[in-house]
């Protein structure tokens, strides 16, 4: 959810202000690639109605747009940012340096590899020329490090948190270029972001600790910055910490905007799968963290377009709350014309086995929406037009079944069966007026008359559902229910 809110506001941010969005697969850390993951992007945001101008897919004049096939490019900032001297070699080894992070942890301090150790580490900062380059042609494994600047004030802008100021000071040498050939996210994206000629950068707050770094990596390369903006985190239904997919396993709701399937075969619940509108999901992502001013709640993808901008995004956290992304999706529902939601309710009418006129069910959807928030949930409060009950609520049976209402029954099945128009309004005015003219209680017909056509307290209108199943099938159930209701 959290990567989907992001895409929206980038999307709605470049859409408002007449600018381009663009898609990039950031795939330069191997060692978190996954399979299938960049098809499920693409899938997930096509499915939010979240269009590219540029991309994979759709190329464009910036291309390639997927970061691995980009590694020449970045090799060349890389170096040259070394013959600049704002970067270093180091051939430090992941083992030297957990040992360093262990003996840090032992007298209860973090290690950082920064200014104040990095000339007693083994890189090319102290070693002579000669060396580096032998060690290089020996194949051993080096990485190329940002060499920050001592205890400089870093001043830079956030569209969305102010004026920001940090000193060098507080900053690790970050890695630029891995061993493997490969770029960081804070190189490559650089790099990107200026050869791309992007404007905004709109992303997650987590990536605030770095931008000092990536400022000043602009600043060495002679390159103008982006504008920057920090989206607040999602955060769990609790207020407390950040939403994750664990939360969603526990509480049982999605956290994905598509069913996602690990390699390892673990599924994780979808909205999509879960039976959300991509509106509502939209809708709903797009109220986490911003706000239009007004009481306005449901918007359109259009006229979040129009709303959005990031003078109104929050910079605390904002709450998920999934009741609330179900009120979504029934104003959702409310919206869809009876036809749309027919389409969407018929594969389940086929599967139950009933085979009636979609105009029929059409008219069902009608009377019932606004009693249900999924698709799915159609038949539970529709069944009753399909098939005549195969059982009598107890607890109602107990308290609206009384010794005289078999008769009451027949007798309504006689009134009933005298009706030619059998349209809802005709047979409530000829059951009205045969309840007022024998003095009986309207309560005591009307939910002997549900039961028996219904089976349980649930339902339209009584006099729209028999309109719907029609005089002989009402017949039948009447007569049904007085043969086999009993106390």
């Amino acid at each position: 959810m959290g990567g989907v809110r992001t895409a929206l506001f980038n999307y709605l941010f470049a859409k408002k202000n007449n600018g381009k969005f663009i898609l990039r697969i950031e795939d330069t850390d191997q060692t978190r690639f996954v399979p299938g993951a960049e098809e499920y992007i693409m899938d997930s945001l096509r499915w939010c109605g979240i269009k590219f101008d540029e991309g994979v897919k759709e190329g464009g004049e910036f291309g390639p747009y997927k970061q691995s096939e980009r590694k020449e490019i970045y090799k060349t900032y890389a170096y040259k940012l070394l013959e600049q001297g704002d970067a270093y070699i180091a051939f430090d080894t992941p083992e030297a340096l957990d040992q360093l992070r262990s003996v840090a942890e032992t007298e209860k301090r973090t290690f950082t590899y920064d200014g104040s150790v990095r000339d007693t580490l083994d890189n090319s900062l102290n070693a002579k020329e000669k060396n580096v380059k032998s060690r290089i042609e020996a194949g051993d494994p080096f990485v190329i490090r940002f060499k920050m600047p001592v205890n400089e004030e870093v001043y830079m802008k956030d569209l969305i948190r102010g004026d920001i100021r940090v000193n060098t000071s507080t900053l690790d040498d970050k890695v630029l270029y891995k061993s493997d050939g490969m770029p960081t996210y804070h190189l490559a994206n650089i790099v990107d972001d200026y050869k791309m000629q992007i404007s905004h950068v709109i992303r997650g707050e987590e990536w605030l600790p770095s931008l000092p770094s990536h400022v000043l990596l602009y600043k060495a390369l002679g390159w103008p910055a982006p504008e920057f903006a920090h989206l607040p985190l999602l955060l769990k239904p609790t207020g407390k910490g950040k939403l994750s997919k664990r939360d969603g396993d526990k509480l049982g709701f999605p956290v994905f905007p598509t069913e996602w399937k690990n390699p390892d075969g673990e599924i994780y619940m979808g909205y999509r799968e879960s039976g959300y509108f991509a509106e509502a999901f939209v809708n709903l992502l797009a109220l986490l963290g911003w706000n239009p001013g007004t009481e306005q709640e449901l918007f359109e993808m259009t006229d979040l377009m129009d709303s959005f901008s990031l003078e109104r995004v929050g910079k605390s956290g904002s709450r998920f709350d999934p009741e609330k992304a179900k009120w979504f999706n029934h104003q959702w529902m409310q919206r869809k014309t009876d036809c749309h939601l027919t389409d969407l309710f018929l594969p389940t009418i086929r599967r139950k086995g009933v085979e009636v006129p979609f105009e029929t069910i059409e008219k069902v959807i009608g009377m019932v929406k606004e009693r249900v928030t999924f698709i799915h949930e159609f038949w539970d409060q529709s069944y009753f037009f399909f098939e005549a009950p195969a059982e009598y609520d107890e607890k109602v049976v107990k308290k609206r079944w009384k010794e005289s209402t078999p008769k009451l029954m027949t007798q309504l099945a006689t009134v009933l069966e005298s009706i030619e128009d059998f349209s809802s309004s005709n047979t409530e005015t000829a059951v009205k007026k045969w309840i007022e003219e024998n003095e009986l209680g309207m309560g005591a017909i009307m939910n002997a008359f549900r039961l028996c056509i219904v089976g349980a307290a649930q339902g339209p209108h009584m006099f729209d559902i028999i309109e719907v199943i029609g005089k002989e099938e009402t017949i039948a159930r009447l007569q049904d229910g007085i043969k086999n209701i009993q106390r």
